[in-house]
């Protein structure tokens, strides 16, 4: 009942009377929560998890009314309402979250179970219903019939990780795998010094190591494919502790297939106590985005040092300017696209800590860190898909090859004896790799100057096949069918 004068109206839960705003869909448990929990934080449950939690209340209405657990129009309210938020909160981004998006107001950091983020929507569902249907809907006896916060919010989580991980994740990577492969095929025959130690080494082409690159996301690409069966193991169904009390016979298994997508194939738990309890499919999926985190890392900071320069630094690669790198140095520019992505991998890092660490706490038949786990893990994949996207897109696609400086940093680089181990032993070359390097002169110059092919240690003609920095790059002479410059497999 609102009060006028006020602007606010009586909710009653079972611990009472509180008053809340006139326009608020939500009741008291959600009021509760706010009060509870604001203080620690204002950050909100992820919206991911808000509406996968949504799309449930709307399947579990259908099969509860085919099971005969609630009646037919209650049932139908309570769709409209579900189908009605949806088409907010999961719209168009421009517009996303513009009519709904206030009434979940709950912090993320908040009851472990969930409780107060199932019970927001159960409460905000049965307020549209009850205006739809012209009588009232009750959150618990009949939006939240057959379920539990310890089944529905943990399945919900577990929908809003597969939906990422199998659309926007999935779609980000390859789109910077074949970004990868696409200068990989440019530089196919870009020779240069290759590096272990951060100390020169025998060549490579730059293209062999873009190849590397793009194999590690698709390395990526195929650890979340692995792990998406897992993250699609529902625990709905189990209810308070696993038993399933209060669920009718059949009830998950119709709503788990009202659910699934052919992108992300839903299934019910195989045991319902382990789902009760652990969240380890999540923890599992958070240890692929950190693999794929270090991946990125990796790439990043190696462009970053071929970047270098562009005087005193590798300067063998130029990535895109993109805007001016110091408030006080005019002219400098910096690699600032890989330093976002290193940043995101420190970031994603962390989040998995924070999910393994919550992973933990499942104690008995109840995980109590579900909110924490679904606010890292989402925040992980989420951060992933942007640093993929601008990776690709703002820094890769516009890579160029010194092309000069390459050949020549790998023909002056003493390391390139090691071709000349087979005609003069290792010893011979290891002096000759030091006279070089001490000299400044070539290591063609200093076998020569040794009298190396007067007395018929090498032929000309094999010390020209040697020491061509092309082919020590491609010692089998092809490559391999993914189009990798390198040994033949």
């Amino acid at each position: 009942m609102t009060e006028p004068e006020t602007g606010f109206r009586l909710e009653r839960d079972s611990m009472g009377e509180v008053r809340v705003a006139a326009d608020a869909l939500w009741g008291a448990s959600t009021w509760r929560a706010v009060q509870n929990f604001r203080a620690v934080s204002a950050e909100q449950v992820p919206r991911g998890v808000i509406i996968a939690l949504v799309r449930i209340k709307e399947a579990a209405a259908a099969v509860n009314a085919e099971l005969g657990v609630l009646d037919a129009g209650v049932a139908r309210a309570i769709g409209d309402a579900c189908r009605e938020v949806l088409a907010d909160l999961d719209g168009p981004p421009e517009t996303a979250g513009r009519r709904y998006g206030g009434q979940f107001p709950v912090p993320v950091f908040q009851t472990g179970s969930g409780t107060s983020t199932n019970m927001n929507v159960n409460e905000v569902i049965a307020h549209l219903a009850a205006a739809g249907l012209g009588r009232p809907v009750h959150p618990n006896d009949h939006v939240n019939a057959s379920q539990s916060s310890n089944d529905v919010f943990p399945s919900a989580v577990h929908i809003a990780t597969a939906r990422l991980l199998a659309g926007p994740l999935i779609r980000a990577l390859r789109r910077l795998a074949q970004t990868l492969e696409a200068k990989q095929a440019q530089f196919a025959d870009v020779v240069k010094s290759g590096r272990t130690h951060l100390m020169d080494a025998t060549p490579v082409t730059l293209g062999q190591e873009f190849g590397g690159y793009a194999a590690a996301i698709r390395h990526g690409i195929e650890r979340v494919k692995a792990v998406l069966p897992e993250v699609c193991e529902l625990p709905l169904g189990g209810t308070a502790v696993g038993t399933g009390l209060n669920a009718p016979d059949g009830f998950a298994a119709a709503v788990i297939e009202r659910l699934s997508t052919e992108h992300y194939p839903l299934t019910e738990a195989r045991d319902h106590f382990e789902a009760a309890g652990a969240r380890d499919a999540l923890v599992a999926a958070s240890g692929v985005t950190r693999t794929i985190a270090v991946s990125l890392y990796k790439i990043s900071n190696d462009l970053r040092l071929m970047n270098s320069g562009p005087r005193t630094g590798l300067a063998e690669i130029a990535l895109p300017d993109l805007q001016p790198g110091s408030s006080i140095m005019p002219g400098k520019v910096n690699p600032v696209i890989p330093e976002v992505v290193c940043q995101v991998c420190a970031q994603v890092v962390g989040n998995d800590a924070a999910v393994a660490f919550g992973g933990a706490a499942g104690n008995f038949e109840l995980n109590v860190m579900i909110p924490v786990i679904a606010r890292n893990l989402i925040d992980s994949i989420s951060l992933l898909c942007g640093a993929a996207d601008s990776l690709a897109d703002r820094c890769v696609a516009g890579i160029e090859a010194r092309v000069d400086r390459l050949r020549q940093g790998a023909e002056s680089s003493p390391a390139i004896v090691t071709a000349l181990n087979p005609y003069i032993g290792y010893d011979a070359a290891a002096a000759v790799a030091h006279e070089a390097l001490a000299s400044g002169r070539t290591i063609r110059e200093v076998v020569i100057a040794r009298g190396l092919l007067d007395r018929g240690a090498i032929s000309a003609e094999e010390l020209d096949r040697a020491l061509d920095v092309l082919a020590m790059a491609r010692p089998h002479g092809r490559r391999d069918r993914a189009g990798n410059d390198g040994p033949g497999r």
